[in-house]
């Protein structure tokens, strides 16, 4: 990835290393070895299959096990690692891995929000706040990143992910992963980090999650499998298989991705784990007949290491007698667990210094969140320069809706027993200290009880200017959290109008973990702030981008659809043989809706500020290159000029897309190849400069051995704000 932050190796493959693992492989026997394959849940964890505290003892005892899952604090993981390292026969310690997602103690916004900054430096951010805190409470292993590209807004899970774009997904992948491990995986303030779901789980049909996924080879390399690679080339320590089939072969036992594609293709070393209980699935996908063969079939395939279930452990002895597993596939998984071991230093220090313990966000952590929330928020809308208020003429501000007031803005995956959000109504009130700060929630949530409306009309109609506080509950977002509607849930819209119908200046603040149909209600609100599930301090950072203390700067990583019959719909799509013409608004037989109009209501990419900019024409350092040169790695620099015309300070993300109008294959209508966000005092212009190369213009075809080719003929590169871009230069291929 040549616009992307350098990549880190995995980590060396020392002599040292080598040589202890084989002088464990030598000393195991054949159920230690298994033992080491297994990964068991806490008893903390309450979802199906969770395991319990006396199994995992038990287990670490005989030494039939390798890691565990939800074991929180120091003093618990120490209790549990000394029963592995003390009193089992080899005294291997055990790693213990946890879903932090988004934050530990300190809750960041989701990652689709983080992706919403464009600027991979937020995710570092939190992946090393995150790293200190878990490490401390002995956790050594974070199922994250989520680097799955998806398309479907009504899946629970884009929450966790950057969104629909395989570019912008790489570019925080491997901030993510630098951000969790540094440089040094041994290091006490740091995790080894995990690149899911393997592969394609964002294409799930109709946004279901679990759900199957049939996918071309073109498809698959061009699309969902670039995150992977560069989290893989960053050096990531682990992997997890996805819950999906790939076009008709679950992930699980997928040996083609697994190992041709993953391990042998791209030479990754390290652990790739099951989900939970993926290995078991394998049953009800109708792949295995019983769990035998599930466990069969995934070990083979090349997963490591089984989160759960217990398949491996149960069967693998019987299954390797029989020849029906080899002998060189079981040292290989165990090396590749033995080897994240050594790499996390455990068998040097196995135990955590209990002293050392992070309790709580510390003042350092919130100001880092709270900044970080700042720079996710999108400006989608501010007619007549409603925003930023006014504090110094407003003199009454009723703050309104169900989300006012409320501290669930942690979103999805928010660990049990992490702060709730601080409330956008106690932020205001702080930051707009001589203005009367009114409040009425109006309406629930969701539910049908509009009892409040009344108050709420009446709250706003006494009021200099109304800031809405409306959204989706934490709850209906992430894993399993599918919806078929992607409107305001409850009366929210209702709430919305009645409001804007009084004539007082209204603000909405949309909060949620997904892209939300915005209905007419928005023609008739003064602006709108998608401010996403912002995390702990979501209070303090809304106040700042309302106040203008932080001035937006924010670009949307997914498309925001008119409404929910439009999807899939996002930017980079396929051209088609009968494209829609808006100039021809009757023409009938192409392709585009009879009842909405064509196009979103929100691209990708987009985003206002509070201030305006202007970009130039692109400028190319030169104009015709051989593909001979390009597989050399001779690159084109593009160049483009942009000012600040306001009169304010701010941020603008000046975003590059490559089209390329002529193709064996046909190719998207743009793709993301940069972005840069520039801070610009008001008047000031820079050059913004981008590096063009092979990978930028090239494609995987659809040949199963994986070819990635370069073709002569024209590529139109285009530079703007948004995947509307339209200024452009052309690069000639030869």
């Amino acid at each position: 990835m040549n616009q992307g932050e350098p990549a880190m190796p995995n980590p060396a493959r020392t002599d040292e290393h080598e040589a202890r693992i084989a002088g464990l492989l030598g000393r195991m026997t054949v159920e230690e070895k298994f033992g080491q394959l297994q990964q068991l849940a806490w008893a903390w964890n309450t979802g199906p299959g969770g395991g319990s505290t006396g199994a995992v003892e038990a287990a670490a005892r005989k030494g039939l096990l390798g890691s565990v899952l939800n074991v929180v604090g120091a003093a618990n993981s120490n209790a549990v690692q000394r029963i592995a390292v003390e009193e089992s026969r080899l005294g291997i310690p055990l790693v213990f891995g946890l879903d932090v997602i988004h934050g530990f103690h300190t809750t960041f916004p989701i990652p689709l929000a983080q992706a919403a900054a464009f600027d991979p430096e937020v995710t570092r951010t939190d992946g090393e706040v995150s790293a200190a805190e878990a490490r401390s409470n002995g956790i050594h292993w974070t199922f994250s990143p989520m680097v799955d590209v998806t398309h479907e807004p009504r899946w629970g899970r884009i929450a966790e992910s950057p969104g629909e774009d395989p570019y912008l997904a790489a570019r925080y992948a491997v901030a993510k992963v630098h951000g969790y491990q540094g440089d040094d995986l041994s290091a006490p303030d740091r995790v080894a980090a995990c690149a899911k779901h393997f592969a394609a789980y964002g294409g799930a049909e109709g946004g279901r999650d679990y759900n199957t996924v049939d996918v071309s080879e073109q498809r698959l390399r061009n699309l969902y499998l670039p995150p992977f690679e560069a989290a893989v080339e960053a050096g990531a320590a682990t992997v997890m298989a996805a819950f999906n089939t790939v076009s008709g072969v679950p992930a699980h036992a997928n040996p083609r991705t697994l190992t041709g594609v993953l391990k042998d293709g791209w030479g990754f070393d390290g652990v790739v784990v099951s989900d939970w209980t993926g290995v078991q699935e394998l049953i009800a996908h109708g792949s295995a007949a019983d769990e035998a063969e599930a466990g069969r079939l995934a070990l083979s395939a090349g997963v490591d290491l089984e989160m759960v279930s217990t398949t491996f452990v149960d069967h693998g002895p019987a299954l390797l007698e029989r020849g029906e597993l080899s002998r060189e596939r079981l040292d290989d998984a165990v090396a590749r667990v033995l080897r994240l071991k050594l790499r996390l230093g455990l068998f040097e220090r196995p135990y955590v210094e209990v002293s050392a313990e992070i309790t709580a966000p510390g003042v350092g952590a919130r100001a880092a969140a709270r900044e970080v929330a700042g720079r996710c928020m999108v400006l989608l809308k501010n007619d007549g320069g409603a925003l930023p208020l006014d504090a110094t003429a407003l003199r009454t501000l009723a703050v309104l809706g169900p989300f006012a007031d409320s501290g669930d803005l942690l979103g999805t995956w928010a660990l049990p027993g992490a702060p709730e959000a601080v409330p956008v109504l106690r932020s205001l009130r702080e930051a707009l200290p001589h203005a009367v700060v009114t409040h009425a929630p109006g309406v629930p949530a969701d539910g049908s009880d509009v009892s409040g409306l009344p108050e709420a009309v009446a709250t706003a109609t006494a009021a200099d200017a109304v800031v809405l506080v409306v959204g989706e509950p934490s709850e209906i977002s992430g894993e399993a959290a599918v919806r078929s509607d992607l409107g305001l849930p409850g009366h929210q819209e209702e709430l919305i109008r009645a409001v804007a119908a009084t004539g007082t200046p209204c603000v909405v603040v949309l909060v949620g973990g997904r892209p939300l149909t915005i209905g007419d209600w928005a023609d008739q609100v003064q602006a709108v702030v998608m401010a996403w599930h912002p995390g702990i301090e979501a209070g303090p950072a809304v106040a700042d981008v309302l106040t203008g203390a932080v001035v937006p700067g924010g670009k949307l990583p997914v498309t925001f659809p008119r409404t929910v019959g439009q999807v899939p719909l996002y930017y980079n799509h396929e051209r088609t043989g009968r494209p829609y013409d808006p100039a021809v608004p009757e023409e009938k037989y192409v392709s585009k809706y009879l009842d909405v109009q064509d196009g979103p209501r929100f691209p990708f990419g987009y985003g206002l500020s509070y201030t305006t900019f202007d970009l130039g024409e692109p400028a190319l350092s030169r104009e015709r290159i051989s593909v001979r040169e390009l597989r050399e790695g001779a690159t084109v620099e593009v160049t483009v000029r942009v000012r600040n015309t306001g009169d304010r300070d701010g941020e603008e993300v000046v975003q590059l897309y490559v089209r390329d109008p002529a193709a064996s294959i046909v190719r998207p209508v743009r793709q993301l190849r940069g972005f840069q966000r520039v801070r610009l005092a008001a008047g000031e212009e820079r050059a913004v400069r981008f590096t063009v190369g092979a990978e930028d213009i090239g494609f995987w075809t659809n040949d199963p051995a994986g070819v990635f080719t370069l073709e002569p003929g024209e590529i139109h590169l285009h530079t703007g704000n948004s995947s509307h871009a339209r200024a452009h230069r052309t690069l000639r291929i030869t």
